[in-house]
């Protein structure tokens, strides 16, 4: 029979073990939808032109201007979100990109998902998959292992060292 210490004994061994663990979610996650968005950023560099062409057909305005904007911060967005520098507004802007999809490209699927009148459901609808994993990252931040977490203890420490001033003495 479980008694009451042990069970509390469980809880607080479970807690402090997630709480060691903690790291890894943004990490992966950070991690996947870096690598995802630099290989869709590097897709669509490489085959601009089709990009758009693709943004002209679903009716983005300034469908080159956007499309030049869309590959730039897919790429250099995800090359960031690998590392871990500027996440939370590289995953905002990227973010808003999903947005964006969820409103042209996959408008159709979303919404028959939404309504379940279609073959998937919301976890079919990557632009979705992706909106909340980077919304996720904008709001949790980029994890301990990251750039973004090495400058903040860098800058933390910076601010906490004494600093000398010299004084002239008047003469």
């Amino acid at each position: 029979m479980l008694s009451i210490d042990s069970l509390q004994r469980g809880r607080t061994f479970a807690l402090k073990l997630a709480a060691a663990l903690a790291f890894l979610a943004p990490l992966a996650t950070r991690l996947v939808m870096g690598q995802a968005f630099y290989q869709t950023g590097s897709g669509k560099i490489e085959n601009f032109a089709n990009t758009v062409s693709f943004f002209s057909e679903l009716g983005i305005p300034m469908p080159e201007a956007n499309a030049f904007f869309v590959s730039r911060l897919e790429f250099w967005g995800g090359l960031l979100l690998l590392v871990g520098l500027a996440t939370r507004l590289v995953a905002a802007g990227l973010a808003s990109t999903m947005v964006v999809a969820l409103a042209t490209a996959d408008r159709a699927s979303f919404l028959d998902a939404l309504r379940g009148t279609g073959d998937g459901g919301l976890t079919d609808v990557t632009p979705f998959v992706y909106l909340l994993l980077l919304g996720w990252l904008a709001l949790a931040g980029p994890g301990a292992v990251s750039m973004d977490a090495l400058l903040a203890r860098w800058l933390d420490r910076r601010l906490r060292q004494p600093r000398v001033v010299a004084v002239e003495q008047a003469v």
